[in-house]
């Protein structure tokens, strides 16, 4: 576990602090913002787009191998971005090469840890998932620091060395259950991928965790163009910056929410828990929208927006082996886990221009607080029923 979670957190910068960088790369690339968060997009939709190939990968040869190679390529695409001369340079390096990286440690990891907590799938989840969401804040103000005093090319070069040494180190120590040599070689039960995804139950859960990804992603993408709208990204709180300070403590709320609502839905149910961390989100939403120009508002709010959206990298993964079993759960995640590049489409360019075309931040939060919202309820009076529908024997008529 500990072993697991360094490697989440050596490769979650490219992810968390990419708001950091739009500053810097918009002055070095003179193009509009939709166009630059194409680059935060292809890292999240090609994170996703093969994980489903890594899920199956990840059945058939050594976890650490596969997560050392994802973690070299998430190292290097920082690396060769620092060379990026063009926006399409910037694309294919921290872009693609970054997606894919991230995505072979992301499930790779995740994959593992449902092995070793067969029982405990929710705070297993929760867990690994909060190595990625609480890494950055180890890197959040280091990098402000190294942006302001030697530009973005050399900090993206001296930390993408940093993240391939630190998950280098980290990956020795990954092993897989005692007694098995593969995954492969455990009991599996459970839907196969080619029946589970020919059933609305799994297009239902694709459904909601794109719409709960899409708010969070817009946030995670432009969090520094919202401060500098609002007015207060220059501003310190308690003689800190308010920009690095809401993004530090969002990496805190975004780590601790997953393995503590993966483990309160171990306790009280998968879909009670999604219906209250789903109307936290909106709440917290909707009074950040109002306070934002506040900035210790701004950076409290922040915080709680994070609190209420972390936990879907712990309760749908949980949700989904639980419902259709532990046989081809790497590969089922795999394919659920392409709903977040759904959102990151959704929340990165496509919130950019709508932000542009309506000049306000109002009309991008109304559809994400009205997406938590809608999530929340579909938890509660659609995915329970059908769940225990599919779960609970048909009796056969004779």
């Amino acid at each position: 576990m500990a072993a697991a979670l360094v490697c989440m957190a050596a490769i979650s910068s490219p992810q968390y602090v990419w708001t950091l960088l739009t500053p810097a790369l918009k002055a070095d690339f003179p193009v509009s913002a939709a166009a630059l968060q194409v680059t935060f997009s292809l890292l999240i939709v090609l994170q996703t787009l093969f994980s489903p190939i890594q899920g199956w990968i990840s059945q058939r040869i050594s976890p650490r191998l596969l997560i050392s190679a994802g973690i070299v390529l998430t190292g290097l695409s920082w690396v060769c971005a620092s060379w990026a001369q063009t926006l399409t340079g910037l694309y294919l390096t921290y872009g693609v090469l970054g997606g894919v990286g991230t995505g072979i440690v992301y499930v790779g990891v995740i994959s593992l840890l449902m092995q070793w907590f067969p029982e405990r799938r929710g705070m297993a989840a929760g867990l690994g998932a909060s190595g990625y969401g609480m890494g950055a804040m180890l890197t959040t103000f280091p990098i402000a620091h190294s942006l302001s005093h030697t530009g973005w090319r050399h900090t993206v070069l001296v930390f993408g060395i940093g993240i391939a040494i630190a998950g280098l180190c980290a990956s020795t120590m990954l092993r897989v259950p005692t007694g098995n040599t593969l995954p492969s070689q455990q009991p599996e039960i459970g839907t196969p991928t080619g029946e589970v995804v020919r059933t609305p139950l799994f297009w239902l859960m694709f459904f909601m965790m794109a719409t709960m990804a899409t708010s969070g992603l817009m946030v995670t993408s432009q969090l520094a163009q919202i401060a500098l709208d609002f007015g207060v990204a220059h501003l310190t709180v308690l003689g800190a910056a308010a920009l690095p300070l809401a993004m530090t403590l969002d990496r805190i709320a975004n780590g601790f929410t997953r393995p503590m609502f993966g483990w309160i839905s171990d306790v009280v149910g998968r879909e009670r828990t999604m219906a209250i961390a789903f109307s936290l989100e909106a709440i917290a939403m909707t009074c950040w929208v109002l306070l934002a120009h506040h900035p210790v508002a701004f950076v409290l709010l922040s915080g709680m927006v994070f609190l209420g959206w972390g936990e879907i990298f712990s309760l749908f993964p949980a949700t989904l082996t639980d419902t259709f079993g532990s046989r081809d759960a790497s590969r089922n995640y795999g394919i659920l886990y392409m709903a977040q590049g759904v959102g990151a489409v959704i929340g990165g360019p496509l919130a950019a221009m709508l932000h542009h075309t309506s000049g306000s931040w109002y009309p991008v939060f109304g559809c994400a607080i009205a997406g938590d919202l809608l999530t929340a309820f579909l938890a509660i009076t659609v995915l329970r029923p059908m769940r225990q529908r599919f779960i609970t024997p048909q009796p056969k008529i004779l």
